[in-house]
């Protein structure tokens, strides 16, 4: 979150009026106006004379802080706020630098000043933005606690994700009709949600940290299809420079209508890696154990996925942060009876989150997963064998959220998806719209 929110503040520049600039220091002005810090920061080096001058020290310094200089461009904000101690928007920009080269305590006092002077809500907000992170930061050395409640109804076009009709044409040519009870049914639903989060630094750059939530779905007409999710992890956290590593246990217990369906424990290993300023990659891999209840446990199995991905932040008054990932794995059936569910998995997401104006987010998604399975479902002696089943998930996910405070925000939530397959029985078309509110304990 801190490098989205360094990449961003330059819409920010001017607060309470400006200076007057020389030739140099117009040019750079133009070039952040543009949203070209690199070319800002690269005409800047090549005007070592006009270092020292107040008007270029500001425009060269924001532009070497948002170009991954940043050591350079606090150095000339330095100069600059020693020259005139009482311009605000020197302050918020010296701030901003200190804060990307961690030193928080400095940071936060400069961000004091300028909020002392009762800044326009739209920089308060950027600033509040930035303390929250330093708060984030500051967890890997001092204890952290963080609680959230959520609300929320919605509707769902397919609550049990079954076909559309119960009259069926199996691969193999033969027809086949289903009880209603497994055909789509659309419902509206009352959504809940509340969770716990805490971290403890144990060492300098290793943490302890531990996540709780319950979440339900219940629905007003199809209650058989209720859902009741209790979840926990914990683990370890190392911190090198650059690299994070993490290593989470995980366990996590699903009701269907008050009926516990299935447990999953999991132990997972991630790897992230800062680039630089605006750039990470990461990879992880995760081991699971899934257990069933009831007729169901012939499912039982484990599963096995690894996978990498890559993000980046953009230089833009909208803070863009994409994100891409690709995954593979197994899901392995302990029971020769359904041998056939063991299946091989590959896929992949693409998001991107924006912020187009103060207070609020907006994010969307893409994600396609393909599973190939060793069989397809057993048939009764006499009937063809159905060929292995093969299916393609595609979903697009979109949420747009605004804060009404620090604490409380409110959310939109819309997720289209459909599930193509070679067997009927398991196409689905399924929409789900939410409109929820959050409120978070900081």
């Amino acid at each position: 979150m801190s490098r989205l929110i360094v990449a961003a503040c330059a819409a920010a520049l001017m607060l309470f009026g400006g200076a007057a600039r020389a030739a140099p220091a117009d040019e750079l002005r133009a070039f952040l106006e543009g949203g070209r810090s690199a070319e800002a920061y690269a005409l800047g080096r090549r005007h070592p004379e006009e270092l020292g001058k107040p008007d270029f020290d500001f425009y060269y310094g924001i532009a070497a802080v948002d170009s991954g200089h940043a050591g350079e461009g606090v150095l000339a904000l330095e100069r600059y706020v020693l020259n005139r101690p009482d311009d605000l928007n020197g302050r918020l920009e010296l701030a901003r630098g200190y804060f990307v080269l961690g030193e928080d305590a400095r940071a936060r006092e400069e961000f004091g000043i300028v909020l002392a002077a009762k800044p326009p809500a739209a920089v308060e907000a950027q600033i509040q933005r930035f303390l929250d992170a330093i708060r984030a930061r500051e967890s890997q050395y001092r204890p952290s606690a963080a609680f959230a409640l959520e609300a929320g109804y919605g509707y769902d076009s397919n609550a049990n994700g079954g076909p559309a009709g119960s009259s069926l044409i199996l691969p193999n040519g033969v027809g086949v009709t289903i009880s209603e009870r497994f055909v789509q049914a659309h419902d509206t639903f009352t959504h809940l949600l509340a969770s716990a989060s805490g971290s403890r630094p144990v060492s300098p750059g290793i943490l302890l940290f531990g996540v709780a939530s319950f979440d339900t779905r219940r629905y007003d007409t199809e209650r058989r299809f209720d859902q009741h999710n209790l979840a926990g992890s914990g683990g370890v956290t190392l911190i090198r420079e650059k690299d994070i590593y993490r290593g989470t246990l995980s366990i996590n217990r699903l009701y269907v209508e008050n009926d516990r369906y299935r447990d999953v424990s999991s132990l997972s290993g991630e790897w992230q890696h800062q680039l630089d300023e605006l750039q990470a990659v990461n990879a992880f891999v995760q081991v699971a154990e899934l257990s069933y209840t009831g007729i169901n446990e012939l499912r039982n199995s484990y599963f096995y996925t690894a996978g990498g991905g890559y993000q980046r932040a953009l230089i833009h008054r909208w803070r863009p942060l994409l994100r891409a990932s690709l995954y593979g794995g197994k899901e392995a059936v302990k029971s020769t009876e359904r041998a056939d569910l063991t299946r091989d998995l590959y896929g992949t997401r693409l998001t991107a989150s924006l912020t187009p104006a103060e207070r609020w987010a907006l994010g969307v998604g893409l994600t396609y997963q393909r599973s190939d399975f060793d069989g397809g479902d057993p048939l009764p002696a006499g009937f063809a064998p159905l060929p292995p089943r093969r299916d393609k998930y595609w979903a697009l996910d979109a949420g747009l959220s605004y804060a009404l405070t620090r604490a409380l925000s409110v959310r939109g939530e819309l997720v289209w998806s459909q599930n193509k397959s070679n067997n009927a029985i398991y196409e689905y078309d399924r929409n789900t719209a939410a409109l929820k509110l959050r409120y978070e304990f900081k």
